[in-house]
């Protein structure tokens, strides 16, 4: 099993442990964590548009043109941005820290 943190928001963390080769959004979604993924993983979306840090990023292979184009329909995209659909879990990612993201302009809060 791998652990892996999702971090809302808000500040809270979802600590939870998933087997290796689930999604970042079936890692969410099968432990109660806040994220949407409306589409169910198609990428036609972007509502599991979440944000990992250059470091653990460097171990991701590159997103694809697919994802790319999808994730210019997100909200707040950085070059820290992924679909959580697109995201397998490997054991290279064990202790993953996945920042969750705003899905429409109204979740932005100011910092």
């Amino acid at each position: 099993m791998l652990k892996v943190t999702f971090i809302a928001l808000d500040g809270s963390r979802y600590n939870v442990n998933v087997p290796a080769g689930f999604t970042i959004l079936e890692a969410a979604q099968s432990n109660g964590v806040p994220m949407l993924g409306t589409c169910g993983g198609s990428m036609i979306c972007s509502t599991c548009h979440v944000k990992i840090n250059l470091q653990q990023r460097k171990l991701l292979p590159e997103p694809s043109e697919d994802e790319e184009n999808t994730l210019d329909l997100a909200f707040g995209v950085t070059a820290d941005s992924r679909l959580g659909c697109q995201v397998y879990l490997t054991a290279e990612l064990d202790e993953l820290e996945i920042l969750l993201t705003p899905t429409s302009p109204n979740d932005f809060s100011p910092t």
